[in-house]
């Protein structure tokens, strides 16, 4: 997980640099998706040293949560734009749409892999 971490990061580095461009730079707010990308990146780098691991990745999924939070308003507006509507920063909204997706299926990830690493602990104990 600390390598899908990491990759991650990146993806968000470039959907946010990429939104600032894209905008003119006139929102630093498109920049967010690019924290998010540093901060997960960091969790990533922590998390390949062992005595880390467990932590950098809750970490990684708290932000995770909190960025899939923050952003499902924007797959919300997507699916409004779909189906006719108009939004006032489509840009926006899809880079917001794109971010909350890749929060997902990376919450799913690290919450399948923690409960993998227990069943797997919870085997040994017994054995």
């Amino acid at each position: 997980m600390p390598t899908v971490t990491i990759a991650l990061g990146g993806i968000l580095i470039l959907l946010g640099v990429g939104g600032y461009v894209a905008s003119g730079m006139a929102s630093a707010t498109a920049l967010i998706p690019a924290g998010f990308g540093v901060l997960l990146g960091v969790c990533g780098v922590l998390a390949r040293k062992e005595a880390l691991l467990k932590h950098a990745m809750h970490g990684a999924a708290v932000l995770a949560l909190l960025g899939f939070i923050g952003t499902a308003s924007g797959a919300i507006e997507v699916v409004s734009m779909a189906m006719g509507a108009e939004v006032q920063r489509p840009q926006a909204s899809i880079a917001k749409a794109i971010m909350a997706v890749l929060m997902l299926v990376f919450l799913v990830l690290c919450i399948r892999s923690f409960r993998a690493v227990r069943l797997a602990r919870e085997a040994a104990a017994k054995a």
